[in-house]
């Protein structure tokens, strides 16, 4: 037993505490012998495990022999209660039970390494049929309350009975069985607000090509963890596969638009962010290479990679370590890869998806430490040091340096280190990061302050520097008494119907709100419009972006409340984006915008219950961008390894519908990792970066 439970990657002090309802003594034993009846269930190794029979044989041999006794043991003054059961009754029982956990764990493991599923350690069998709901397209509620999604639509119907052959026995699988296997896929369709379109001047996505609703083959296959060999191709239909050796009827297929002789879009991957370490050294260069290789071997067109001003001027002023970037871009350029490099002039850790700690210089901690104003800091006066104020662009308080000389003595020294790499074309494209995550907003969201999705945040305009700006600005208007911040926008994680700053007609809306809400996003504007005239000095000639993120959450309210504490002054009645697009045409500057993806919130919450839109904010960010002709590259914000998350991509990366054939300059794969390395994965991979330069794809070839 105790080598089962290895194999299964648990203990049995682990499955102690899964979270599993164990049978209690008193329960009956013909509930036991019906559990352990059920049909078999796929496990992580792609074999179908059966329910335990042998453990069936033994009960059913002595039950005659025990049944007078359990009969001897009920107390007739007692209506029926029973006393404890054999010693030997009760070793059954557990036996039982650690043989069904061992079960759980391996159904478990194989959901979060074949399905990318977000499941904790300690998962228990609700949670597994929870999320195999969800990713059918159902609503779950924290209270088991399950409910199709408007966006689900009407299943097709499914065929007749379908039977799986296993090696001790054939069970039927029932109808509802098979079609709970075609309801799984990675993504729910979330419609767009046909309101929020038509206010904004929007056209809306059509409908998928794909239809995510109805199972794929492929998608099931990876979550079931079975290695599945089709005698037709999954991808343009299949109607028996082989599972193991044996035949399984799949008749759906995944209805997937053809993007042969689509425009070429680039494809580039993002490194892990610890590649270069503190001392400014290449971290594992043997296997990076090794991964490389692989990334040419299927047509990537070169990778991304971010300079941390944490690293590189990490001790003195001025003085730049570009040792371990030196070795990176050379290998890359024997390669022959195209690179992608991001002027990161934040904080590394504590985000989400953060795995390693990269903080701000030594040197402007310690000036922080005896002036923390220079950091962004919220209405409680809590101060983050995950990058600096805008407060601080044009104030000596670096050492004698602005904060906007410091960022362009950094891009310089950059640009004249590599400068042959310039020459040559190997840099192809910099990102100047102009916030937290290198992203072109205000930290409004702090994890480390208690943020949590999907809170409002808070505005982060406390600082002295900030508030002498607000300040000056109020008194030019002739209303001093508005220098200062909201007093009802609430908490972090507040909602906005419960302040009353965000609420419907609430005073976001007000004389003072709007003057607020101007001043604080044309502050941000201002920031982003500072650094990039500096930017295109230092890269004259060079391809430049910005970073914008996705804060889909809240977009269906009026006010917007997430993305006004983040900078973006975007209300219902009011595009908040166009001044943004406007600067950027300045200076001729393309957009990097977040690719909005469902799932970074609560698993268990409804997401009609945040208002949230990520298709609408991406449509509404594109039209922006395309209709001021700004160049627009994209990335992912989750982990993406399956065909319907890739067929979401390339929706969104080469639009079917648009009027002007209009489509991405790039994307950038987030990130590089044992999980892409995956031989499936790498083979999907491969699949989506073919189809996602134009060229015709019918199969993958082992």
């Amino acid at each position: 037993m105790e080598t089962e439970m290895q194999r299964f990657g648990t203990s049995e002090e682990d499955d102690e505490d899964m979270g599993l309802d164990v049978k209690e003594e008193g329960e009956n034993d013909e509930d036991d012998d019906e559990r352990n009846s059920t049909p078999s269930m796929v496990g992580v190794d792609g074999g179908l495990v059966t329910s335990n029979r042998t453990n069936n044989r033994f009960q059913h041999q002595h039950q005659h022999q025990h049944q007078q006794q359990f009969q001897d043991q009920l107390t007739p003054q007692g209506g029926g209660q029973r006393r404890c059961r054999p010693t030997e009754e009760k070793e059954r029982t557990k036996l039982r039970e650690r043989q069904r956990r061992a079960i759980t764990a391996k159904i478990l493991a194989g959901l979060r390494r074949h399905g990318n599923y977000n499941l904790r350690v300690r998962a228990d069998i609700n949670d597994v049929i929870a999320a195999l709901a969800r990713e059918a397209g159902w609503v779950v509620l924290p209270d088991g309350t399950t409910f199709p999604s408007r966006s689900q639509g009407v299943r097709p119907a499914t065929g007749a009975s379908t039977t799986v052959v296993t090696s001790s026995t054939s069970l039927p699988l029932q109808q509802n069985q098979v079609a709970s296997l075609r309801g799984i896929s990675s993504t729910c369709q979330i419609g767009m607000n046909d309101e929020a379109c038509q206010m904004k001047g929007l056209y809306g996505p059509s409908s998928s090509a794909y239809d995510t609703s109805a199972s794929t083959h492929s998608q099931s296959s990876q979550m079931l963890g079975v290695e599945v060999d089709g005698q037709d191709d999954p991808i343009i239909g299949v109607s028996v596969d082989t599972v193991g050796g044996r035949q399984v009827d799949m008749r759906s297929k995944l209805q997937e638009r053809d993007f042969a002789g689509t425009p070429y879009v680039p494809v580039y991957v993002s490194l892990p962010l610890g590649s270069i370490n503190m001392k400014c050294e290449l971290v594992d260069p043997d296997n990076l290479l090794k991964q490389l290789r692989i990334l040419k071997s299927i047509n990537v067109d070169g990778v991304m990679i971010d300079c941390w001003w944490g690293i590189v001027e990490a001790h003195v002023p001025q003085e730049y370590n570009w040792k371990g970037y030196k070795r990176l871009f050379q290998m890359a350029r024997e390669l022959k890869f195209k690179l992608q490099v991001v002027m990161s002039f934040h904080e590394c850790g504590g985000n989400v998806g953060d795995d390693v700690c990269i903080p701000l210089p030594h040197w402007v901690a310690e000036i922080g430490r005896s002036n923390p104003d220079i950091f962004f800091t919220d209405r409680s006066g809590r101060h983050n040091p995950e990058c600096l104020s805008w407060g601080i662009d044009k104030e000596r308080v670096l050492r004698g340096r602005t904060a906007s000389e410091v960022y362009f003595d950094y891009m310089r020294s950059f640009r004249v280190e590599f400068d042959d790499y310039f020459v040559d074309g190997t840099i192809s494209m910099i990102e100047i990061g102009l916030g937290p995550c290198g992203e072109l907003r205000y930290p409004s969201n702090p994890v480390k302050h208690g943020w949590r999705y999907p809170g409002v945040g808070e505005f982060q305009c406390y600082d002295r520097y900030m508030l002498k700006s607000l300040t000056k600005a109020a008194e030019s208007r002739g209303h001093s008494f508005w220098a200062r911040g909201p007093e009802n926008a609430g908490s972090y994680n507040s909602r906005p119907r419960e302040t009353g700053f965000f609420c419907n007609g609430g005073d976001y809306d007000s004389y003072y709100g709007r003057f607020f809400l101007n001043w604080y996003s044309q502050l941000l504007t201002n920031h982003a419009d500072r650094v990039l005239s500096l930017a295109k000095f230092a890269f004259e000639g060079t391809f430049i972006t910005v970073k914008l993120p996705g804060i889909h959450w809240w977009y269906k309210t009026e006010s917007h409340a997430a993305e006004l504490t983040a900078g973006f002054y975007n209300p219902s009645n009011r595009d908040g984006y166009a001044p943004v697009m406007e600067m950027l045409k300045k200076h001729e500057v393309a957009l990097n915008f977040t690719l909005a993806q469902m799932g970074i919130s609560d698993p268990h919450m409804d997401s009609s219950e945040v208002l949230e839109d990520p298709d609408g904010l991406a449509w509404q960010v594109m039209n922006a961008a395309w209709d001021s002709c700004i160049p627009i590259i994209s990335e992912n914000s989750l982990p993406c390894v399956d065909k319907v998350s890739y067929n979401h991509v390339l929706e969104k990366a080469k639009p079917q519908n648009d009027p002007d054939g209009r489509h991405y300059s790039a994307f950038t794969y987030l990130r590089l990792g044992p999980l892409l390395m995956e031989p499936h994965n790498i083979m999907e991979f491969e699949r989506f970066i073919k189809r996602m330069h134009g060229e015709a794809v019918l199969e993958i070839h082992a």
